[in-house]
């Protein structure tokens, strides 16, 4: 009963139309979390935005249209997203340099990597890393 109760307010509240198209086979929701997987194991290579949205089977513009509503971002910000936290994590965790991490997460160049870097952590990749193992 209690957890019926639960089911019930899930999928009558504020967040109700998002989680019914979860569970929805076929739905946009669920192809966008497909993309999700597909861009997560293939992070670190090159993208096209027609050849992910044709995988899930959707067009481009929609393909972005719903990515951005369920993430907040763009795919290519996405992608960006998920090789700059990885370059942080070799760099704090295998004790990497930025250039070699750059190379690992997908990147060809050492300048754009540490400004995107600098972009989204505040700080250039080596005061960064040595802020956070002082942290």
């Amino acid at each position: 009963m209690i957890i019926r109760e639960i089911y019930y307010r899930l999928l009558m509240g504020e967040q109700g139309e998002a989680v019914r198209q979860i569970a929805t086979s076929g739905s946009n929701m669920q192809r966008i979390a497909e993309a999700i997987e597909l861009l997560t194991a293939d992070f670190t290579k090159p993208m096209r935005i027609e050849d992910l949205a044709g995988q899930v089977s959707m067009s481009a513009s929609s393909f972005h249209h719903h990515f951005k509503k369920v993430t907040s971002m763009s795919p290519l910000q996405y992608q960006k997203q998920l090789r700059l936290l990885e370059a942080r994590r070799l760099m704090l965790a295998q004790n990497c340099d930025a250039l070699n991490a750059a190379y690992q997460v997908g990147y060809e160049s050492p300048s754009q990597f540490s400004r995107e870097y600098s972009r989204m952590f505040g700080a250039p990749p080596i005061k960064d890393i040595e802020r956070l193992r002082k942290a």
